[in-house]
């Protein structure tokens, strides 16, 4: 028989598993466990295990990913960490690159560097645009850092030099000196970002040393577990940018973590969209934490290159650490199931940022919460089946719940229960909605005509109202929602991106230095490739990020994977002027091009979806519940269906419920749900 994979995503409240053997699929939500996440990890192993019938030798392959190094920097719980720079230099962390992301305000916060400038230590060395030596690296200098690291418990260094993207010896010299010194995890900027524009690469290479150590010692904790109760297959972690890697790889580049989880919700919102002919989708995920939206078009996740963690303005583009690694792009909004909901001084509604998490968790846990959430809230509107929360794992206590929304948002507004659980469903809903709009605004989209993949703990939940307030018409809850983003583990391909600066003008292209630049990538983006792929078969994408002449950012160009000759440069001059026109209407005649950057992919192909059996049980409502609709605020009795007992293509008419394990979905009135025999169940909203 096939052997096992496991997925494993830890959140912020959830860790979520799903296991495959063969064509059949188990899937879990444990609590995560905050101040050990490995034992959370280890538990809900066990237990998976437990449910399949299986011991953990029958598992061949596990595929992780986690927020960690997210909150590690978010919560500044990171490692002390040293930056070692040019002379001159050392403010270029605070300095940033001198632009406000809000005008207009006079007391702006800007974000605080991870690394505080008495630790941002200056070494004379000095490199030309070029990469040619201007002044050669002080290595005495570099050793007697060494006394001032010891005395200010520095646990983790990040060298950063200019100009170090077109010539790394200084920067690998440096790392040569320190190791022979001290034990210290050392991260260089030519490794990690090797690309221009200083800030962006200094802020990512003391991102990446600051949460080193933490992740290495998870990652380790978590190896020894795994061995200790016999699962001795290989385990590969989820990146940012949509595919697996190694955990060696993990340990060096640990930033690239940054999105891991998200990013699994994509990779699975895009094999959904696939499977279900949807070329055009709005990807929403829910989890217990935050929500997160992505835009799918053509089956492929939108892709940056670059990434904002810890902003100080919500949804405030450049108010954040930046971050220069590939990512999926999406929006990530304080606004899970585990939110906490108060009025502010103005007497409004307010949920999240901030979130009970997995302790003490949402007051009707029982685990010691006394602040309402959003899940609190849902479940007084009667929009949660208690019995199948968590897969029937934990008994929800309405009582709390009505206390804790009475004492924080009923009492301050003179409201009841019900009416403050209400505005604070409205609230949450409205957040999601304007994220969503934000989103497309800053993609230059619109959801005319596009489909909403609903996900995660709290995505089916809130997935109608969401998508009737930004005028989605259908929604596709796919079998195993609940625990989305660990199936778009199972799903993704062995992948690894490696992206390089060298200056090109298309007027003058030198080929011979483009291909070998190419060449060095494409090795070595193989060679990490290679040690998760298994003697998989690998293809290989290359990227141009080009701009006409003076511009101040690119766009991402798709180039043949082959050697290119001069007589290409009008091929790219054309497939550039395309990609410009579809950004901004038209191309720019008259005017040069040039490439800033480089970036080539190699990977595996990604295991295609495929639906769990499915077994029809009954075709009968398993009940009713009383429920207030959000919309209307009126009171009705709502079907209650168990999705395993769904007949194919009999409609399913709003209002009702449609439970499962892991989350349940609302069908709210309008609207009909109807579930495919590929196990999709899709909503339409009635003209």
């Amino acid at each position: 028989m096939d052997q096992a994979r496991l997925a494993v995503d830890i959140g912020g409240t959830f860790t979520d598993l799903a296991l495959e053997r063969g064509a059949v699929r188990h899937t879990l939500k444990v609590l995560t466990t905050p101040e050990a996440p490995e034992r959370g990890v280890l538990e809900g192993t066990a237990r998976i295990l437990e449910q399949a019938g299986l011991v953990p030798h029958d598992v061949a392959l596990l595929l992780h990913g986690t927020t960690l190094a997210t909150n590690a920097i978010i919560e500044r719980k990171g490692a002390p960490t040293a930056l070692i720079t040019t002379e001159g230099f050392r403010d270029v962390l605070a300095m940033g690159n001198e632009s406000r992301y809000d005008q207009y305000d006079l007391n702006i916060t800007l974000p605080t560097p991870l690394v505080p400038r008495h630790l941002r230590l200056p070494v004379p060395e000095r490199l030309d645009r070029r990469g040619r030596v201007l002044l050669p690296l002080d290595e005495q200098a570099v050793r007697a850092l060494v006394p001032t690291l010891r005395a200010e418990g520095v646990e983790a260094i990040a060298v950063g030099y200019l100009h170090s993207f077109t010539n790394p010896a200084h920067e690998r010299r440096t790392r040569d000196i320190l190791a022979e010194l001290t034990n210290l995890p050392i991260s260089i900027s030519s490794e990690v970002s090797p690309e221009m524009r200083e800030w962006e690469r200094f802020s990512t290479t003391a991102a990446n040393a600051y949460v080193q150590p933490l992740i290495a010692g998870y990652l380790g904790r978590l190896e020894q577990g795994l061995r200790a109760m016999g699962l001795g297959g290989p385990v590969l972690m989820m990146l940012s940018g949509g595919g697996l890697t190694t955990l060696d790889t993990a340990r060096r580049f640990p930033i690239r973590l940054v999105e891991s989880g998200p990013a699994g919700g994509a990779i699975f919102a895009a094999d959904v969209a696939r499977a279900a002919g949807a070329d055009q989708v709005l990807s929403f995920d829910m989890g217990g934490t935050t929500a997160k939206v992505c835009l799918i078009d053509g089956f492929r996740p939108q892709t940056s290159r670059t990434f904002e963690v810890a902003r100080v303005g919500r949804f405030q583009r450049g108010s954040g650490l930046p971050l220069r690694i590939p990512v999926i792009e999406m929006v990530e909004i304080g606004a899970g199931g585990g939110s906490l909901a108060h009025v502010d001084p103005l007497g409004r509604i307010a949920v999240g940022p901030e979130s009970a998490g997995a302790l003490p968790g949402p007051a009707c846990y029982g685990r010691g919460g006394t602040r309402p959430a959003v899940t609190d809230a849902n479940l007084v509107l009667g929009r949660y089946e208690p019995a199948r929360f968590a897969g029937g794992t934990m008994a929800l206590d309405e009582a709390a719940a009505r206390t804790a929304l009475e004492a924080h948002v009923g009492g301050p507004l003179g409201v009841d229960a019900g009416l403050a659980a209400l505005g604070v469903v409205d609230m949450v809903d409205e957040a999601m909605a304007n994220a969503a709009r934000v989103h497309a605004v800053e993609s230059g989209k619109t959801y005319e005509g596009r489909a909403m993949i609903a996900f995660g703990g709290g995505g089916p939940v809130h997935a109608v109202r969401v998508a009737e307030k930004i005028g989605i018409r259908r929604i596709i809850v796919p079998p195993g929602a609940g625990v989305g983003s660990a199936i778009g583990f199972l799903r993704a391909p062995v992948a690894f991106e490696v992206v390089r600066s060298l200056y090109q003008v298309l007027s003058a292209f030198d080929a011979a230095a483009v291909n070998a630049h190419l060449a060095g990538m494409a090795r070595e983006a193989g060679a990490t490739v290679c040690l998760g792929a298994f003697g998989a078969p690998t293809t290989e994408r290359r990227l141009a990020f080009m701009r006409y002449v003076g511009q101040g950012h690119e766009i991402p160009v798709e180039l043949p994977a082959r050697d290119l000759a001069a007589a290409d440069t009008a091929g790219l001059r054309a497939l550039f002027d395309a990609a410009y026109a579809r950004f901004y209407d038209r191309p720019v005649p008259g005017s040069d091009v040039e490439v800033m950057g480089w970036a080539v992919t190699v990977a595996t192909a990604p295991i295609p979806w495929a639906a769990p059996p499915h077994a029809v049980l009954a075709a009968s409502p398993a009940g009713a519940r009383l429920v207030q609709d959000t919309a209307t605020g009126h009171q009705a009795h709502w079907a209650v269906h168990d999705r395993a007992a769904l007949e194919t293509d009999i409609p399913v008419h709003g209002p009702a419920i449609i439970a499962e394990d892991e989350t349940s979905t609302l069908v709210g009135p309008g609207w009909a749900a109807v579930q495919r025999a590929d196990g999709l169940l899709i909503l339409e909203r009635r003209p």
